[in-house]
C-alpha cells in the first residue's frame, strides 16, 4: 500500500479513537432510542457519525481508499469512503435537480432511510410477480444482500448532502433492480456506468473505468457491444434516480416505473449465480 493510503488509514484511526474518548458513547446510547437519520439537532457534530476532515485529510483518504478499493472492488466500506472525499461538486448537483423535483424535494424534506427495520418483508413478498416490491425483494434473496449493508456517512462536511449521499447509496440494489443486474462482477460494472452518467461522481467514474480491467473477454465484449452503450445512454437520459419516493412504489409494476423513468429493459439477462466470478 503506499504511503499516502498508510497515513490516511493511521489518522482515520486517530481520529476514531478521539471521538470515542470524547463522547462517543453519549451518541451510541441516543441512537438507541432514535430512528436513523440527519436530524438529530442535540448531536454535536454536523449529524450523528460526522467526521471533520481537512482537504489535506481528504486527499489522503481518497488515495489510501482509491488504493484499497482497487485491490479489491468489494470492499464497499473502501469505496465509501472514496466516494465522500471525492463526490462535493457532484452532490451539490444532484441535491439541486432533486429540490428542482416535486417528489425529491418531499425526499430531501422526510429523510426516508432504507433499511431492514424501515421495510415491510411481509407485506412486499405478498405482492405480484412483476410488481417492483417484489422484484427487489428477489433481487435481495437471489443475490444475498441486505440494505443494512450500506455504511452510514462519515466525511461529508455538510448535512443536507450527507443526506443526499446516504440516499444514493441506499437506493443502489434498488438500482440493480430497475436496471436487472445482478452484482456479479458484470452487473456491477454496467450499473456504475448508469451511475455515472447519471450521478456525475468521481467514485462512479473510476468504477466505470478501473471495472472492466477485472472482466475476462467474453464479458468485456459483452459490456463494450451491448450493457456498456445501453447503461451510458440511460443513465444520461432518464430522470434523477434519487427524486423517486421508493418506498411509496411497491406496487407499482417494474415495467411501468421503468417506462416513467425512461429506462429501457436490459439488452443481456444476466444470471445472479456466480455473483464473484469475473
Amino acid at each position: 500500500m503506499s504511503l499516502c493510503a498508510v497515513k490516511g488509514f493511521q489518522w482515520l484511526r486517530q481520529r476514531q479513537c478521539v471521538l470515542f474518548s470524547k463522547g462517543m458513547s453519549f451518541l451510541c446510547v441516543h441512537q438507541l432510542h432514535s430512528s436513523p437519520g440527519f436530524t438529530d439537532s442535540c448531536y454535536d457534530g454536523l449529524y450523528p457519525g460526522h467526521i471533520h476532515t481537512t482537504p489535506i485529510q481528504k486527499a489522503l483518504l481518497a488515495v489510501g481508499s482509491g488504493v484499497a478499493a482497487l485491490q479489491n472492488p468489494y470492499r464497499h466500506d473502501m469505496v465509501a469512503v472514496l466516494g465522500e472525499t471525492t463526490g462535493h461538486l457532484a452532490l451539490i448537483n444532484l441535491r439541486d435537480r432533486m429540490k428542482n423535483d416535486p417528489e425529491g424535494y418531499t425526499i430531501l424534506t422526510e429523510r426516508p432511510r432504507i433499511r431492514l427495520s424501515t421495510l415491510d418483508l411481509s407485506k412486499m413478498a405478498s405482492l405480484p410477480d412483476g410488481s417492483f416490491g417484489r422484484e427487489y425483494l428477489r433481487f435481495l434473496e437471489d443475490n444475498h444482500v441486505t440494505p443494512d449493508s450500506r455504511a452510514d456517512v462519515k466525511f461529508v462536511d455538510n448535512e443536507e448532502l450527507a443526506y443526499v449521499m446516504q440516499r444514493y447509496r441506499e437506493v443502489h440494489d434498488l438500482l440493480h433492480t430497475l436496471l436487472g443486474m445482478p452484482t456479479n462482477m458484470l452487473g456491477e460494472v454496467a450499473v456504475k456506468w448508469f451511475e455515472a452518467a447519471q450521478t456525475g461522481l468521481p467514485m462512479c467514474a473510476l468504477g466505470a473505468v478501473l471495472g472492466p480491467l477485472r472482466l475476462n473477454s467474453s464479458r468485456l465484449q459483452s459490456l463494450f457491444t451491448s450493457l456498456g452503450p445501453w447503461a451510458l445512454q440511460n443513465g444520461r437520459r432518464s430522470r434523477c434516480i434519487l427524486s423517486i419516493f421508493y418506498e411509496r412504489r411497491w406496487e407499482q409494476n417494474l415495467e411501468d416505473l421503468r417506462q416513467e423513468l425512461n429506462i429501457e429493459p436490459p439488452p443481456v439477462i444476466l444470471s445472479a449465480a456466480n455473483k464473484r466470478s469475473t
